[in-house]
């Protein structure tokens, strides 16, 4: 299993232990705001533990990233290969606690997982989808060389409201 490492944080595969700062960094709405039904609120035990046993399957364990620092897991990173016509790209997701929010810990995490993803897998195409009410998201991604490539009108169903996504994807050089 790898392990990427920077001067700031650690990636590395999830495992039994990291559920109790999973639960402290993610039972959070200003997280669960910006990310799909799979990330459910409240955020509890019992979905990290799931969460936890997701990310070790088979399929999955090169693919999902825990972030830690200072040796306290703050948040995720991970990329779904997909299947068929569209197995050369993946879609990229992540969150990252509060109190680390600003300190461009997510925009290295996502360099290190562009770089691993476009070396270590057979994909060409990496893409994210961002809500509309998150600008911080969609910099994250520019800082990285994702590129806006559309907005899907009214293709968000979430707090009770519809709304825009943007579509940002990486092609490898």
């Amino acid at each position: 299993m790898a392990i990427l490492k920077t001067e700031k944080f650690i990636l590395k595969p999830l495992k039994k232990g990291d559920e109790e700062n999973i639960v402290r960094n993610a039972n959070n709405r200003k997280i669960w705001i910006n990310i799909t039904e799979v990330f459910p609120h409240p955020y509890t035990l019992k979905e990290a533990k799931k969460w936890i046993k997701e990310c070790n399957k088979k399929e999955n364990k090169k693919t999902h990233f825990g972030i830690v620092v200072d040796e306290k897991l703050c948040g995720c990173i991970s990329f779904s290969l997909k299947k068929g016509s569209f197995r050369k790209t993946a879609s990229v997701g992540y969150w990252l606690g509060e109190e680390y929010w600003g300190k461009g810990i997510m925009s290295e995490a996502l360099k290190l997982i562009v770089d691993y993803a476009f070396h270590n897998f057979n994909i060409v195409r990496l893409e994210a989808g961002v809500f509309e009410w998150n600008p911080a998201s969609a910099r994250v991604l520019e800082k990285n060389g994702f590129v806006l490539e559309g907005r899907l009108r009214k293709n968000i169903f979430k707090d009770g409201k519809i709304i825009d996504e943007f579509l940002y994807a990486k092609v490898k050089n």
